[in-house]
């Protein structure tokens, strides 16, 4: 008995530890507050955890610079290369991303997302001109989901724009994708795998966070992706009501869909040895960006 116990044990540590391979580090303005000393810490003991990779959400959030390249938030990032973490960059965020996609039309969609692809890449020329922080990806952040791009010939519009965006970066490109229920398992399945085709590591939130979709539905979506398609989970639980400011508790990530897939844990801020950047931001609410 004993012998089953510690194997169950080791198991479930090989799970927790693929689950943190990578993490995702939302950055916001209030995140500057934390000391250097903080900063190691965090670092230190994220790299403890197993974690390999560090993927960073964005580097500009619409005016916010986060100090730019001799700023707080590039340093921190020396940091966490100090400590042997692999870094993927996010690029530039639209603060109004979200409310502009429910308004435009089919065309109109289309050019915006050009146009925010133009933004991504002159910050990905300016990190690596300013920045110089070594990395293995970047992250484009804006998050695609099944209810905008319902639509066959918005899919197909899009995969187009990644694969040309993609072709102009010289590190692999990362977008992630959360779903709606908008379209079966099967279908979203495949547009998932047809975007991995050009170029592109697709990450699929699986939504335990935000409760948008009952466990079965979720399980559902999870079980049809094909391996080359990550699964991110949400290390949190959302507190906060529709329409409001939006709030969430940490809790223990998903592990039951692990299998094949590449996993990355959102985010850090959520997680036991990152509760200083959360603990922080709760000190300093209402004078900060909204997370997630």
């Amino acid at each position: 008995m004993a012998r089953w116990m510690l194997f169950f044990c080791l198991l479930l540590g090989t799970f927790a530890a693929r689950a943190d391979e990578r993490v995702f580090y939302q950055p916001l303005n209030v995140d500057a507050t934390l000391s250097h000393a903080q900063w190691q810490k965090v670092w230190q003991d994220t790299a403890k955890q197993g974690t390999r990779t560090v993927i960073v959400q964005w580097t500009a959030y619409g005016d916010a610079q986060f100090g730019g390249a001799n700023g707080w938030l590039a340093n921190s990032l020396r940091q966490a290369r100090q400590q042997g973490l692999q870094l993927v960059l996010g690029l530039k965020m639209d603060p109004a991303y979200y409310q502009r996609i429910d308004e435009l039309d089919t065309s109109g969609l289309a050019m915006y997302w050009q146009a925010q692809l133009g933004r991504s890449l002159a910050q990905q020329q300016k990190l690596r001109k300013e920045w110089k922080l070594p990395v293995s990806g970047w992250y484009l952040p804006l998050e695609l989901d099944d209810l905008h791009f319902l639509a066959a010939d918005r899919r197909a519009t899009l995969q187009r724009q990644l694969k040309d965006f993609a072709g102009k970066l010289d590190a692999p490109l990362h977008v992630s994708v959360f779903s709606t229920g908008k379209l079966a398992p099967a279908v979203n399945a495949q547009w998932l795998a047809e975007m991995s085709t050009v170029g592109v590591q697709v990450w699929w939130q699986d939504g335990a966070g935000t409760g948008r979709l009952a466990p079965l539905v979720r399980n559902g979506y999870a079980s049809a992706l094909p391996c080359s398609v990550g699964i991110v989970r949400e290390a949190f639980r959302q507190v906060s009501s529709e329409g409001q400011p939006f709030r969430a508790e940490p809790a223990a990530p998903d592990a039951s869909q692990t299998g094949c897939h590449p996993g990355a844990t959102f985010s850090l801020r959520y997680r036991p040895w990152g509760r200083v950047i959360l603990d922080n931001q709760r000190n300093h609410q209402g004078s900060d960006v909204q997370n997630h």
